[in-house]
């Protein structure tokens, strides 16, 4: 009786175990920082999982934007890795994550957030229309540029500065996320 009553408590976890794995396995994932970015979680919740992302998370909590990146959005965003804020020059993160600085480093983040969902799909059909270069209005109010060379997608800050964005299309609840690896600065 025993082992009988072990068997369907087995058996029960193993279907558990299979349904849960199933779930799971519907969601289609893109690795990033060598973790699944799932498409039901928002920005927030997926980009902390990113060993990529890290700076660009603490930057995004310093500044009070966790909150804003949880809602509805949507929001596309053109996300810096580690090795991009790494680019910058030496000492300037830590400048910006202070809190007298918050004003700045807000500005500088959401220059990287345009609202609404655009795919690479999207960008391509505003590249046609703006004959090979599209013109995007950050939430911050100013402007960043796209195009496509080779292939690739690449953004033009309004400093001249440029990034190639490395992985597309990285689907949220709440948006889109497109890796790049460079940080896009402002005027």
């Amino acid at each position: 009786m025993k082992s009988l009553k072990s068997m369907s408590l087995l058996l029960a976890a193993a279907f558990l175990f299979n349904l849960s794995y199933a779930q799971m396995g519907k969601e289609k994932t893109v690795e990033v920082g060598g973790a699944p970015m799932y498409p039901s979680k928002n920005i927030v919740e997926n980009a902390v999982n990113s060993a990529d992302h890290s700076t660009l998370v603490a930057a995004v909590k310093a500044a009070g934007l966790v909150e804003t990146l949880q809602g509805s959005g949507p929001f596309t965003v053109f996300a810096p890795t580690n090795a991009a804020f790494d680019m910058l020059p030496k000492g300037t993160v830590e400048m910006l994550v202070k809190p007298e600085n918050k004003a700045a480093l807000t500005g500088i983040l959401t220059y990287h957030v345009v609202a609404g969902r655009l795919s690479s799909k999207e960008l391509n059909e505003w590249i046609k229309k703006g004959n090979g270069t599209a013109e995007l209005t950050t939430v911050a109010g100013g402007k960043l540029w796209v195009m496509k060379k080779e292939g690739k997608y690449w953004l033009k800050d309004e400093k001249g500065g440029m990034a190639s964005i490395t992985i597309e299309n990285v689907y949220q609840s709440n948006g889109v996320i497109h890796v790049i690896d460079h940080v896009m600065m402002p005027k």
